[in-house]
Parts: structure tokens; sequence; C-alpha cells
């Protein structure tokens, strides 16, 4: 699998955001940043998630991105589309609970010419602890399956 990369475009307040490769809690400050600096923009009217390239997920990233979904729901009023046309990662998003969260399109994405990577965000351990766990309490928050799921490991990084 090829390193994980976090890239986006925007206009006129309409963003899109795409992962590639496998993309791991190593991402996570950087997303999480980015989200952020995303809902701050006045003029933010939409956003999309494209996971076409993306060749793994892992569960605070999952995690990141319910919770963009969540906020875009709670502070927007639309639920964001999230395009995935990988069986495998297909499979993923709907164990988690994602067809209840985003628009989900099982078809190839579009590919924007202008289309930039994020500097990837050094965050200190604390700090990447800190949204390991954000994450997986917003996965846990989806469904009693993904409580049970992640029970065992929220018990460890919140004793650690």
């Amino acid at each position: 699998m090829s390193e994980g990369r976090i890239q986006a475009a925007h206009h006129d307040g309409a963003y899109v955001v795409r992962l590639e490769g496998d993309v791991r809690l190593t991402l996570c400050t950087t997303i999480d940043d980015y989200f952020e600096n995303m809902f701050s923009d006045p003029d933010f009217v939409s956003v999309w998630v494209d996971l076409c390239d993306a060749e793994g997920i892992d569960s605070t990233t999952l995690g990141l991105l319910a919770k963009l979904a969540l906020n875009v729901k709670s502070r927007f009023g639309f639920q964001p589309a999230i395009y995935s046309c990988d069986p495998g990662i297909n499979r993923l998003i709907k164990s988690m609970g994602f067809q209840r969260l985003f628009a989900l399109h099982e078809e190839l994405c579009c590919n924007p010419e202008d289309v930039s990577e994020i500097p990837t965000i050094e965050g200190s351990e604390d700090i990447v602890k800190d949204k390991v766990i954000e994450a997986h309490r917003v996965l846990m928050g989806l469904s009693e399956e993904n409580r049970a799921r992640f029970k065992d490991l929220m018990s460890v990084l919140e004793s650690g």
C-alpha cells in the first residue's frame, strides 16, 4: 500500500476532500485542522469526500469522517456526499454506518484539476492521542456494533 495523503480543492465555498493511499492516524491532526478551517469559511456551502484512490482507512480516520458528517448535518443542515468505488472500502464504510451519515456514491469520482495536497501537520503524542480518542467516540456513538467493536481499544487509550 502507498503512504496516505490528503488533498483538497475548493471553489466558491464548495469543498472536495480526497484521501489517497493508506490513510492512518498519522494524518489525524492534518485532517481535523483542515475540517475546522473549512467550517470557518463564511462561504462554505458544500463538501464531498473522494475515497476512490484510498487503499486503506483506519478507524481514527473513519471517526474524523463521521465527525465531519455530523458537524455538516448539525451546523449546515445537509448530508455531505462520499464517493468510493472500491468494494472493500465500501464494505468498511457501510459497516461503520456511513450510509446514514453521507450520501453514498459507489461510482467513479471525477478528477478535479485544481486539487492540491494539504501539508501534513505534525501533532504531539498527546494531541494525536486526544484526536484518536475523539474519533473513536464518534464512531462508537453511531451504533451498538461500533460501541462493542471499539470498547476495549477505548479502555486502553483512556487508561494510558
